[in-house]
């Protein structure tokens, strides 16, 4: 990729709408000192499909639109890549003899036209985004992810499918592809694991499912003696449309620093007011939390949380990035405070007494609870079977992370 002499200032957007399969130029973003403003385009204000690309942010208006909270719209920067994402990018900069530090339009200009979400972006009116990605195989794609964790320069031919992977979230090495008619995240392993992260994200995805959860659905496969993890999209449709989402920090209105003071609490307020089936998204939600506390997921922060958007409500995506976390000492808390007194403990009593936030009563929340655990413990042996994981393994995450004693105290 030819490198700019500068930082760009200026981004078109593309948007895919409902039961589209190319993408409609929606607006553009224009840099304005710190600021990115917004403009749609005249065009696609007078489509009959033509949706807002998320409210409150971006009103169908014939106007500039600044940004409510940090310097871009929350449902733009969810398009962009986090911490993975920018590395790849950074890395194929500097190997291309680029010196300017990149911002944010430079990431979203950079990264795939197969990103997450319905949004794609361009520098000019006249050429949609497009992937233009060679396809790799997995082989081919843990070798790319090897180079850039080792700080070696990428190579322009092959690494362009693991650049072209880069508008997934996370900082752990990933990349897009698909296999036949899926639309797969590959999530791989790294050369610094002390431990089988991959696999323990399978056996707590797969749990997750067996216990009644709406999560992604998930492979394990390995690939030059590395554990990768398949994720199947749930971004994308059969017929090859997308389906638009925003993330929890965009749903609280929170720019990209406030995210780490995002809530529980504050996004079961959200639900009641924005989302479609808000009792049994409450209950989602509720059970989501404790299942996590089983599991040891700790990472349990904002951006691992997402809706998607329709234009007029928001819908609760299934669940993704269910990690287990390594424990230290007895006591440890979830990543975002569980209800309004600030409680966050990774104790499931606690839970269950603050069950009424997401309009459940103790029994109601004490039942979830208790089926998780009959079900964790149930199929424990089985799933580990599936993920390959050795006795030693087993063992370094039972009553560690899986079902430590600490989070049952009080039931």
């Amino acid at each position: 990729m030819a490198d700019a002499a500068e930082a760009a200032t200026q981004a078109y957007v593309w948007a895919w709408l409902p039961d589209a399969v190319d993408p409609v130029l929606a607006g553009r973003i224009d840099r304005e000192g710190p600021l990115h403003t917004f403009t749609y385009g005249r065009s696609y204000l007078a489509r009959e499909q033509a949706m807002p690309l998320y409210l409150p942010e971006l009103p169908l208006v014939e106007r500039i639109i600044q940004p409510l909270a940090g310097e871009i719209a929350g449902c733009l920067r969810d398009a962009a890549p986090d911490g993975w994402g920018q590395r790849v990018i950074e890395n194929a900069h500097v190997s291309a003899g680029g010196t300017h530090a990149l911002g944010v339009l430079d990431y979203l200009l950079r990264s795939s036209a197969n990103r997450i979400g319905a949004l794609g972006f361009s520098r000019s009116v006249d050429a949609p985004p497009s992937s233009g990605e060679r396809g790799a195989s997995l082989d081919e794609l843990v070798a790319s992810a090897e180079r850039v964790e080792a700080g070696e320069p990428l190579d322009p031919d092959l690494d362009r499918a693991l650049l072209h992977g880069t508008s997934v979230g996370g900082a752990r090495p990933k990349a897009l592809l698909s296999d036949g008619d899926r639309s797969l995240i590959a999530k791989f392993s790294s050369s610094s694991d002390s431990r089988p992260v991959v696999k323990a994200e399978f056996v707590a995805m797969t749990l997750a499912k067996r216990a009644g959860l709406t999560v992604a659905p998930v492979g394990l496969v390995a690939v030059q003696h590395r554990d990768v993890l398949l994720v199947e999209r749930f971004d994308r449709t059969p017929d090859g449309g997308r389906r638009a989402l925003v993330s929890a920090p965009t749903v609280l209105g929170l720019d990209e620093f406030g995210g780490r003071y995002a809530t529980y609490w504050e996004l079961a307020d959200s639900i009641r007011a924005r989302f479609t089936d808000p009792d049994l998204t409450l209950r989602e939600l509720f059970s989501r939390i404790t299942f996590n506390v089983l599991v040891g997921n700790t990472d349990d922060h904002a951006r691992n949380h997402a809706a998607f958007w329709d234009g007029r409500s928001l819908s609760l995506t299934p669940a993704y990035d269910l990690c287990p976390q390594p424990r230290i000492g007895r006591e440890t808390a979830q990543a975002m405070a569980i209800a309004p007194d600030g409680f966050r403990r990774s104790e499931l009593a606690g839970c269950i007494e603050r069950a009424g936030t997401y309009h459940l009563d103790a029994a109601e929340a004490r039942s979830i609870v208790h089926q998780q655990i009959d079900t964790i413990a149930a199929n424990w042996a089985e799933v580990c079977d599936a993920a390959r994981l050795t006795e030693v393994e087993r063992m370094s995450l039972w009553e560690r992370e899986f079902m430590n004693p600490s989070v049952l105290a009080g039931l």
